[in-house]
């Protein structure tokens, strides 16, 4: 399945839309996506190949896509995982929940791989965060304060499946952890988890910022107050 599956991809890369790709996620030397290696595919086509191959994929095939230094093997793997982790194929319930915690320990130990914004963004929702809805929330506290990038992304952004059930403690426990953070994709991410709880809650946005505006990073807070009306943005604007 493995080889089928990196034929499908080869026949679909644009050396071109590579070339481009490499330079948006920041591919050279020093840069937070160092090595990575694009074949020029559009998100829309990959999941389509992901759709077509997960339910016969192993986590042995999946395993190989992400070792691999190419971006999109990395991210079908990780698309067909998501797809794996939501299949009601799985009638019995007990199965379903087996499933779901089979993959979340795979997706766990491969964080090394899951390393761009991308590759964390449209997994770590689905795969981490609707695992652990109803269960302790502590080994998202473990990636938070991790050396790792991507654990501390995937850290917060696994909360959004917690914002969309309106629940929000974790999600202001983890960005009040985040605050200090010295890294650019971490204040996008802490901002852009408490845009979306202040679409739902925007009294518990106000208390966050009404305790962090005059200290948490610029960009965090331009993120964070993005959906409020201007004259609050304003206020929180001037330090």
């Amino acid at each position: 399945m493995y080889r089928k599956i990196i034929k499908n991809l080869q026949k679909l890369k644009n050396s071109g839309k590579a070339k481009i790709l490499q330079g948006f996620f920041k591919t050279d030397k020093g840069e937070y996506g160092e090595g990575d290696v694009f074949l020029g595919i559009v998100v829309p086509l990959q999941r389509q190949v992901a759709k077509k191959y997960f339910p016969e994929a192993s986590l042995t095939d999946l395993q190989k896509l992400l070792n691999s230094k190419i971006h999109e093997y990395r991210l079908v793997a990780l698309l067909m995982l998501v797809a794996k982790s939501g299949d009601l194929s799985l009638t019995a319930g007990d199965k379903i929940e087996k499933n779901k915690e089979q993959i979340f320990d795979f997706y766990l130990k491969n964080t090394k791989n899951i390393n761009n914004w991308d590759l964390v963004d449209l997994s770590a929702p689905n795969i981490v965060g609707n695992f652990l809805l109803d269960k302790d929330t502590k080994i998202l506290y473990k990636l938070a304060t991790s050396k790792n990038l991507w654990e501390r992304r995937i850290a917060v952004i696994s909360t959004f499946a917690f914002i969309k059930e309106n629940q929000f403690i974790d999600t202001l426990k983890i960005a009040e952890l985040l605050l200090n953070d010295k890294h650019d994709l971490i204040h996008k991410a802490v901002g852009w988890m408490l845009r979306e709880v202040g679409k739902r809650d925007i009294k518990s946005l106000e208390n966050f910022l009404n305790k962090h505006y005059k200290t948490m990073p610029r960009t965090m807070l331009r993120y964070a107050i993005e959906k409020l009306p201007e004259n609050k943005r304003k206020k929180y604007l001037k330090k």
